[in-house]
């Protein structure tokens, strides 16, 4: 991390705290260089970062103060799920959703995509045309099952910040991390077992296990906290759960990072149980705190954790490359891979170990955790603004999804087609449930550069649901 970070976090922490409360003359930046030791400049892009996270804000020939408190909006409360397994539903829902970003003129809101519009993105590209020019011949060949080997020792060093000391043999790489998720699900369960899952849930995992015949069991899960521990363990005292599947870090959908004590209550639980624990950290890498938040892994000493990622959210869908460390499963894991796709795509495995090892990766991570994080500010602004009062907001600590509940009349399919004519779309908040629940509840992605078209998207979303709760 930057000198120039360093001093943003510390003076962010401060404002939190309420040491420099709303409206206050910050230190001068002659006085926080002395105080720091560092340099003018550097306390002035430190200044910088706290303007783009609309924290501070800078006075004509008065200095930096800290901007009135923002008002925030309620959050998600806990939904209840049944606490029984439930048959995996929502497939046309979600089918709807992933094949829509081929409609033209239409403005996803939901989809679950970074920004690969960064210029921090280009050396990639130069790499990827220079693998394929360059390595003779072999980016057009098979590459080991395992993956490449180079691939496998930079993500096994990027993970150290996770708090995860693991070996690259024991990493294998696969085609994204859905692909990883499904290896995970097959190395540990069959057909008619059950899995415990945090709710709401990526729909990607759920529809794994409807189409290998598996039921989920949804926990309650805190928009703050994450899955709920007594719940869950009362829930594995009347079901054979066989695994826990869930995304404890910048979650998808809620945002939140769930807190170490409670990651390590988790893994004391599953070791009770003898459970084994499928963990997606593919958001891991965007939290905005620094160092990143552990993986549940980083805590297991026994191999029953399987992690699972991939740089589709850090860089860019498109690659389709993905890792799973899978822990004391890792033969099952090599033996699901084989018979799935075998050997992953060569070229852009060469590309991206290149990329990371010049020192472009961490470049792009710190640009667009920052670029994520100023959108967050914007697009919970303009929710407040447009939407009907009483909607709740959740505080994503991580990754670019804002997850919204709605008055509970509100049917979010129904307003999906009603967005239709206005080339809108958003996700739906029953795709996220095992068993169709939030159906007033949506997801909006904001990585992208936020322009005075997505706030006129936005603003229709909004005036469509008053008009909805109007007509009721």
């Amino acid at each position: 991390m930057n000198r120039y970070e360093n001093l943003a976090n510390v003076l962010s922490d401060r404002i939190e705290q309420g040491l420099y409360p709303a409206g206050i003359r910050l230190p001068s930046v002659r006085v926080l260089s002395s105080e720091h030791g560092v340099s003018v400049s550097t306390v002035q892009q430190a200044y910088r970062v706290l303007e783009e996270k609309q924290l501070v804000e800078a006075r004509p020939k008065s200095g930096y103060f800290v901007k009135d408190a923002r008002v925030q909006a309620a959050l998600p409360a806990v939904c209840r799920p049944t606490q029984r397994p439930v048959d995996i539903s929502q497939w046309d829902q979600v089918l709807e959703l992933i094949t829509s970003p081929h409609r033209p003129g239409v403005i996803q809101l939901g989809r679950g995509s970074p920004d690969v519009t960064a210029a921090t993105l280009r050396p990639l590209s130069r790499l990827m045309g220079r693998a394929g020019q360059h390595q003779n011949l072999n980016a057009f060949h098979y590459d080991s099952i395992y993956g490449s080997e180079d691939l496998r020792e930079q993500i096994a060093r990027l993970m150290i910040d996770s708090g995860s000391h693991m070996d690259a043999s024991n990493i294998l790489i696969t085609t994204g991390c859905h692909e990883a998720l499904s290896i995970a699900i097959r190395s540990v369960c069959e057909h008619g077992d059950i899995v415990a899952m945090d709710s709401p849930s990526f729909h990607g995992a759920m529809q794994t296990l409807k189409g290998f015949g598996m039921k989920a069991l949804e926990i309650p899960t805190d928009p703050v906290t994450g899955i709920s521990l007594e719940a869950l363990e009362m829930a594995l005292e009347q079901w054979p759960v066989k695994a826990i599947q869930l995304t404890p870090n910048c979650n998808n959908p809620l945002g939140y990072n769930m807190p170490d004590d409670r990651k390590k209550s988790l893994l004391r639980l599953a070791q009770r149980y003898d459970l084994a624990i499928i963990e997606d950290d593919v958001y891991g890498e965007l939290a905005y705190q620094y160092p990143r938040p552990a993986t549940i892994t980083s805590f297991d000493e026994d191999g029953r954790v399987l992690l699972c990622s991939s740089f589709s959210k850090t860089l860019a869908p498109g690659l389709r490359v993905g890792w799973i460390a899978p822990g004391r499963y890792h033969d099952r894991a090599l033996h699901m891979k084989y018979i799935t796709t075998g050997a992953s795509a060569t070229l852009p495995q060469i590309a991206i170990a290149d990329f990371i090892k010049q020192g472009h990766y961490l470049q792009h991570m710190r640009r667009m955790r920052n670029q994520y994080q100023r959108n967050l500010c914007t697009m919970t602004d303009w929710v407040m603004k447009y939407f009907p009062c009483g909607t709740r907001v959740s505080r994503p600590q991580g990754g670019f999804l804002l997850w919204i509940e709605l008055d509970e009349r509100v049917d979010t399919q129904r307003l999906n087609r009603l967005l239709e004519e206005h080339l809108v779309q958003i996700a739906i908040g029953s795709i996220f449930s095992a068993s169709g629940k939030y159906r007033n509840c949506l997801r909006i992605n904001y990585a992208q550069t936020l322009t005075a078209k997505t706030e006129r998207a936005v603003q229709q979303v909004g005036v469509t649901i008053s008009q909805m709760l109007e007509n009721c």
